[in-house]
């Protein structure tokens, strides 16, 4: 399980479906914190061969207080795989601000460990928005409960809206 703790710690990017303040500019920059926590379960074929999948909850706080993802809620499901040493991350994020327009985001982990983010669709306010992001690790936390995990990260980026 360690493994994979450590690649849903450095890709989860579930911050990115998070919320904005009404009076937020149309174009900019952010930085916030997400933090969650989820629950996985692992198919352990072999020490090079083995699938997990994972859904998680949390929630964002931008810095300062007011900024894009401020006081939003999201939800993230994915796989990782590894296939002869091969590891794979996909997830798929939904979130939520306090006014109830939702963004979806994808993120995609290759054998090599670097993400690639992709904002997909938003509703309301996030219709037709884009966004380019660096993240930041803040975990590994420690595991609460066996077949569970929490953690932490740091987004920092542009955003365009329509």
């Amino acid at each position: 399980m360690t493994r994979t703790a450590k690649l849903l710690v450095t890709t989860l990017l579930a911050a990115s479906a998070a919320a904005q303040a009404a009076d937020l500019p149309k174009e900019g920059s952010f930085d916030f914190t997400a933090c969650w926590s989820g629950a996985s379960s692992m198919v352990a074929f072999s020490k090079t061969q083995w699938a997990n999948t994972f859904e998680l909850t949390g929630s964002t706080r931008s810095n300062p207080p007011g900024g894009l993802s401020d006081m939003g809620s999201f939800r993230c499901v994915g796989t990782i795989t590894s296939f002869d040493n091969q590891q794979r991350q996909l997830t798929a994020c939904e979130g939520i601000d306090r006014d109830g327009h939702k963004r979806l985001t994808h993120f995609e982990t290759g054998p090599d460990g670097k993400v690639a983010r992709r904002f997909i669709a938003g509703t309301g306010k996030y219709e037709g928005m884009s966004e380019t992001a660096n993240v930041q690790n803040l975990g590994p936390f420690p595991t609460i409960k066996p077949g569970t995990f929490q953690n932490c990260n740091r987004q920092t980026g542009t955003y365009k809206m329509k």
